[in-house]
């Protein structure tokens, strides 16, 4: 009788499909991987910092400095730090058009927000004939690039009678803004859960009530997300408002917006310029745009992570 024949040991590198077997196996290599993706991204939100704070650095120095000081040395400390710019760039110009944008602004970035939550949510919980046409309607005219519709743009305000006027800037910012607006809040009313719609129109609410009062709340994320884009892009718009503000004959009131008066208040002084006050007025319009950014970051950081994972 023999005896029983033995097996030689397994070790952890013959069983296959096992990771980090050996020195140079898959787990070492996967970790390496990581590491070297880590580095890569953290160096490049690094040099994305840097190229955002240093101009933005450079900007609040200059508010300081006398227009020598900035021109020979752009880097260096002011010698003295007084708020002279600050004063002589509001009385340039830059309070008119801080108004003039807020004005604008005050009824243009609602009345968007309120047609495009309307018109995103029919297209999207409600089937009708010509849904999917005007909803690409929408999407191709947010591929239309504005700079091809000046001219007609141009004619169309001026045979209405408003050119250099609130009311005309207010409604071609809503139509400029419709199309993303509607792309965006799309997704979000189409995934809201058709349960609680139902439950609503079950317990008699009419269609206005079950917008306003349970599907809006729902989509507040993207509503807030999609209204942070909004504020900025109208709040730094530059080719509308100088093709459409421009003062015509008789005598009309300036009502050029923020963007458009900064560039003006660097054309005034020709050769002698006064660039700590542009400085001060650049300072100045970025202050409300970070403030309602830093209010709602949290909530513009929400909208996008529902936006993606939709």
């Amino acid at each position: 009788m023999t005896a029983p024949a033995t097996q030689p040991p397994v070790t952890k590198a013959a069983v296959p499909g096992q990771r980090g077997g050996g020195r140079g196996g898959p787990g070492r290599r996967d970790g390496m991987e990581g590491k070297t993706l880590n580095a890569f991204s953290h160096g490049f939100l690094v040099l994305w910092a840097i190229m955002i704070v240093l101009p933005l650095f450079w900007i609040l120095l200059g508010n300081f400095k006398t227009d020598s000081q900035i021109k020979s040395s752009a880097w260096t400390w002011p010698t003295e730090w007084t708020f002279d710019a600050f004063q002589r760039g509001w009385e340039k110009g830059v309070g008119d058009y801080l108004l003039n944008t807020l004005i604008v602004m005050i009824f243009s970035v609602p009345l968007t927000m309120l047609l495009g939550a309307m018109a995103a949510y029919v297209l999207a919980r409600y089937e009708f004939f010509g849904n999917r046409f005007l909803y690409y309607f929408f999407v191709a005219g947010s591929m239309f690039p504005v700079f091809l519709a000046l001219v007609p743009l141009y004619f169309m305000v001026d045979r209405l009678g408003m050119l250099n006027t609130y009311q005309g800037l207010i409604l071609v910012y809503v139509a400029y803004s419709l199309p993303f607006t509607v792309f965006y809040l799309y997704s979000f009313f189409r995934t809201l859960p058709t349960a609680v719609h139902e439950a609503a129109v079950i317990d008699g609410a009419s269609h206005t009530r079950v917008f306003f009062q349970i599907m809006v709340p729902m989509a507040k994320p993207g509503l807030i997300s999609v209204g942070i884009f909004n504020v900025l892009g109208q709040w730094n718009q530059y080719i509308l408002p100088l093709t459409l503000m421009q003062k015509q004959s008789g005598g009309d009131e300036d009502r050029s917006m923020l963007a458009q008066g900064l560039v003006s208040l660097m054309n005034q002084g020709n050769y002698e310029t006064d660039l700590p006050a542009l400085y001060a007025g650049m300072t100045i319009s970025m202050i409300p745009v970070f403030v309602v950014y830093a209010s709602f970051q949290r909530q513009v950081q929400s909208g996008l992570t529902v936006a993606t994972l939709k």
